[in-house]
């Protein structure tokens, strides 16, 4: 699904579905509260978010996992395989696995790290630790109750925020803002807050962090494109491809984790051709693209870069 706009500011819509949101986060709560998680024997590291939508959580997945390696820890992923008809657990294979069967964020992250698809996160974290594991990241999650985690961050992006700060459906959060932030140890706001996040934070520690595209910028700038994504929020992957200097002919939005027709990335080859101009996606809807025309196709990749290593050091340093 695609977040409604009107998630993103208060008005009468919002205030109209209310009452709903207080069922929601009622119901959210009191899950909360009779939960009886399993304890890994392992440290559990959760890495999400207190709105639905992309914040980009995979990318700090990504450079938790670098992290940990530059520390000697040799770190597995666990997630649920959102998109994916695998319910695991399974480690991801990259030769015999594909966005069908266990989503597409778990092939971007098996390309790191050896990652498992788990509906039962327990059943992921016991196959991890038996096959090596000395710390598990888990992607998404921060709702989950079934598995206690030892350090939970909370993904915010700066240009979002919590959008109307209400809980679903008259806003983004899954929960109320201040139930959340309660639960974590540090939040990872990434991108610059343009619209003053930040003064809901209170004293939690801040860990500040960019995405910075990769080497596939440079070839983009001054070059036409046709740019289609369907990510939780296309219009960052549109803005980013704005700031390369790409020359932007058109663009296409999809719903999050769109399971890609052949015919719709044949009708957009034959768009971007006329343009002559170049089809650039992202590395996750990639994935999705059926196998014979991704070489059709320009991937912008992206990655996480933290503005003070040494503070994520002092979040993460308790689990060594």
């Amino acid at each position: 699904m695609r977040s409604p706009d009107f998630w993103r500011r208060d008005g009468a819509l919002p205030r109209l579905l209310s009452p709903l949101s207080l069922v929601w986060g009622w119901a959210a709560e009191r899950r909360m509260a009779e939960a009886e998680p399993f304890r890994a024997s392992i440290p559990v590291i959760c890495v999400g978010n207190i709105v639905t939508g992309g914040s980009g959580k995979t990318p700090v997945v990504l450079a938790l996992v670098k992290w940990f390696r530059n520390h000697d820890r040799q770190a597995h992923v666990l997630t649920r395989g959102y998109g994916g008809t695998e319910v695991g657990p399974r480690a991801v294979d990259l030769i015999r696995h594909d966005s069908a069967r266990v989503g597409d964020e778990p092939l971007l992250l098996a390309a790191e790290a050896p990652t498992w698809v788990a509906r039962w996160r327990p059943d992921g974290a016991v196959a991890a630790q038996e096959t090596g594991a000395q710390v598990l990241v888990m992607d998404d999650g921060f709702q989950n109750v079934t598995i206690a985690k030892d350090i939970s961050l909370v993904v915010v992006d700066g240009g979002y925020g919590f959008g109307n700060g209400r809980v679903m459906p008259a806003g983004p959060c899954r929960e109320s803002i201040a139930a959340g932030l309660a639960r974590a140890d540090a939040v990872v706001l990434v991108g610059e807050d343009t619209v003053g996040v930040g003064t809901r934070f209170g004293h939690l520690p801040v860990l500040k962090a960019r995405l910075v595209p990769g080497p596939e910028a440079a070839d983009l700038k001054g070059r036409k494109v046709v740019g289609f994504a369907g990510i939780g929020r296309p219009d960052k992957f549109f803005d980013t491809l704005d700031e390369v200097g790409a020359e932007i002919e058109h663009t296409v939005a999809f719903p999050d984790h769109h399971p890609y027709a052949k015919a719709e990335i044949e009708e957009l080859i034959a768009e971007a051709e006329a343009a002559q101009a170049l089809l650039v996606t992202t590395a996750k809807d990639a994935v999705r693209v059926p196998a014979e025309l991704r070489p059709r196709l320009t991937v912008l990749t992206v990655t996480l870069e933290w503005e003070d290593e040494a503070l994520l050091s002092s979040v993460l340093g308790k689990v060594l």
